[in-house]
């Protein structure tokens, strides 16, 4: 028990140090987690042998992480990304296992090694690009939906790498018996342990086949018809820890029921997440399994770092950095060939390439399987083991890589801004969800209007509605020269970024003194920036949206819509007056709660409008008494 408290504390320690100081360096968590286990397991020796036995279970966090994906996929979505699951991903582990197979042979090794080693190089490391695009927000971009189908397929794919790998093994490690099954030579005890968690060994092609298909049948019949009866009987103990429990047994019980059928328990996990994606307990077993899959996923990465051998690294490094650079190569190679083949442009096809060009995780499962039935031998499995523990460390470096091949383009997207040939009464800068109400309501009014926003899919989607906009960086000056900023009455600055926000007022009020600009402002600290920066009009994005959803609250407590409306305006003019008041209290740089003098005044600010509203409230009450 000791040793086990010592060994989780050396873990979490070494986390808690690590990953936060590499995302303040910007260099994301993953590289965070595998820093810290290459401090405590090769530098510093603080684990041991364990940390292979703990990388299996680590590797559930991957299985839960599948299934929380799953869970935000509706069936729908997901045939809808049937060519890049056939096409793109098919191409992708195809053609890789054919070069690094041909690769592997040139390099003297048989057909058959050649072949495993191809498979096991074939797949990415779905944990740490996925963790990665999270982090960064990409899921959602081209290359980021791309990238997340070529790593579905690559799950499917481990199904048919671990049926073939046997059939790769010298002939003596596999026997045909009567029936048509295969038996393997393994010692009794392994062979009894591996039956009792197994229900297709021993039967036939078709038998395997049939209980195969059952277990996914089973799968999704018990998301559709079980999952609402059992989340009623569990909802009876009004014990909030029992969801998190059942949640965790959803997933331990697909994962295992997969494993039992030879399949993939992260595969397995996903179905189950697709299946109860249109569930209206999705977002319950979301938020019950997302600490864990967080802390199994960082303890996943932590064992890859610790479980680097440097001896052998150190032994021959020229050879093993140029084996681990070589299949990185290939890889990205036929990467950025399928990005071509499928349309993906510039930013896209950088990350798409980029971010696969890594081996994975199930790397690990298949070199350890094929060490198992003899298709490589131990000093082969410990180099690849290596390399894809080097490849995987080295894949947080080739998204900041990309990071900044991403503002290169960006500003070279910039560059190739449209002609602005317009002039208006009202220049809009931005036109996302908050501009493009702004520009509808003044161009309804009958004013005209000169839109200019950064983002070239927005512009052109605008357009298609019969709206005019031009594509340009709305904060560079001669952008906003050709717009009519020297004419202009009104500025209206509508942009999410708020650097950008602030940089684009500042401008705006230094070369237009007299111009009236109304400004955008993500919070109250950003108020204070903008009024500092010289807005005239600044509208908290949610701020408005918040007063009404307050007024219907109170018309609902039993108010009437005028004495709801009545305390609505009251608290606004109140807001209004004290933001004036506690701007002069703010000081650029430092946090408000570093501020004493500012925290004081407004607390003493909300125990005035509290008396305020109280007061206004018992007013309203007598006069109704008085009325009635």
């Amino acid at each position: 028990m000791e040793s086990f408290l010592f060994q989780a504390t050396i873990y979490l320690g070494a986390a808690v140090i690590a990953v936060p100081l590499a995302a303040r360096l910007g260099l994301g968590s993953v590289l965070g987690y595998l820093l810290a286990g290459i401090m405590i397991g090769p530098v510093l020796g603080l684990v041991g042998t364990e940390t292979q036995d703990l990388q299996h279970f680590a590797e559930f966090g991957v299985v839960m992480m599948l299934f929380l994906i799953g869970l935000e996929l509706e069936p729908r979505a997901l045939w809808n990304m049937r060519q890049r699951l056939i096409g793109m991903g098919g191409l992708q582990v195809g053609l890789t296992m054919l070069a690094i197979m041909g690769a592997g042979m040139a390099l003297g090794y048989d057909w058959s090694t050649s072949v495993a080693i191809g498979m096991i190089f074939a797949l990415s490391s779905t944990a740490i690009v996925l963790q990665t695009l999270t982090e960064k927000g990409l899921m959602q971009t081209s290359g980021g939906r791309s990238t997340f189908s070529v790593l579905l397929s690559q799950d499917i794919a481990v199904i048919p790498m671990l049926a073939l790998l046997p059939l790769l093994a010298v002939p003596v490690m596999a026997t045909l018996a009567p029936d048509g099954s295969m038996q393997l030579a393994t010692d009794d005890h392994d062979g009894a342990h591996h039956a009792a968690l197994s229900l297709v060994d021993g039967l036939p092609g078709w038998g395997v086949t049939l209980v195969t298909l059952g277990a996914v049948a089973a799968v999704i019949l018990a998301g559709t018809f079980l999952t609402r009866p059992v989340f009623r009987y569990i909802h009876q103990a009004r014990l909030r820890e029992m969801y998190t429990a059942l949640a965790l047994l959803m997933v331990v019980a697909t994962a295992v029921l997969m494993t039992m059928v030879g399949l993939s328990p992260a595969l397995g996990t996903f179905l189950a997440g697709v299946v109860l994606a249109n569930s209206e307990f999705r977002h319950e077993l979301e938020s019950d399994l997302e600490p864990f899959k967080g802390l199994l996923l960082g303890l996943f990465f932590i064992t890859v770092g610790a479980g680097i051998n440097f001896g052998l690294l150190f032994g021959d490094p020229a050879y093993i950095l140029g084996l681990t650079l070589g299949v990185m190569v290939i890889k990205g190679a036929i990467l950025y060939g399928l990005a071509l083949l499928f349309g993906l442009k510039n930013k896209d096809r950088w990350l798409f390439t980029l971010g696969l060009a890594q081996a994975g995780e199930f790397g690990f499962v298949l070199i350890s399987f094929s060490l198992q039935q003899g298709v490589l031998n131990d000093g082969l499995g410990g180099t690849l083991l290596l390399v894809i523990a080097l490849s995987m460390l080295i894949t947080p470096l080739l998204f900041i890589l990309y990071d900044i091949l991403s503002r290169q383009m960006t500003e070279a997207e910039e560059e190739g801004h449209d002609e602005v040939d317009e002039r208006g009464t009202v220049i809009i800068a931005g036109i996302g969800r908050f501009g493009q109400i702004v520009n509808r309501l003044v161009q309804s009014a009958g004013f005209e209007t000169v839109v200019v926003d950064s983002n070239l899919a927005t512009v052109q989607m605008m357009r298609k509605f019969g709206f005019r906009g031009f594509f340009g960086d709305p904060t560079r000056p001669d952008l906003l020269s050709a717009a009519g900023l020297e004419d202009a009455k009104v500025l209206v600055v509508a942009i999410d970024d708020k650097a950008s926000v602030n940089k684009l007022v500042r401008y705006a009020r230094k070369t237009r003194p007299d111009l009236h600009i109304i400004a955008r402002a993500r919070d109250r600290v950003h108020v204070h920036e903008l009024y500092e920066a010289g807005a005239n009009d600044i509208v908290r994005e949610m701020f408005d949206s918040s007063l009404r959803a307050g007024r219907y609250a109170l018309e609902n407590l039993g108010l009437s819509e005028f004495e709801a409306a009545e305390l609505e305006q009251a608290f606004y003019q109140h807001d209004r007056k004290a933001l004036r008041e506690l701007a002069a209290l703010w000081k650029p740089g430092v946090p408000i709660s570093e501020l004493p003098e500012y925290v004081a005044r407004a607390r003493e600010l909300n125990s005035t409008l509290e008396l305020e509203l109280s007061a206004r409230q018992q007013a309203n009450e007598r006069k109704t008494e008085s009325g009635s």
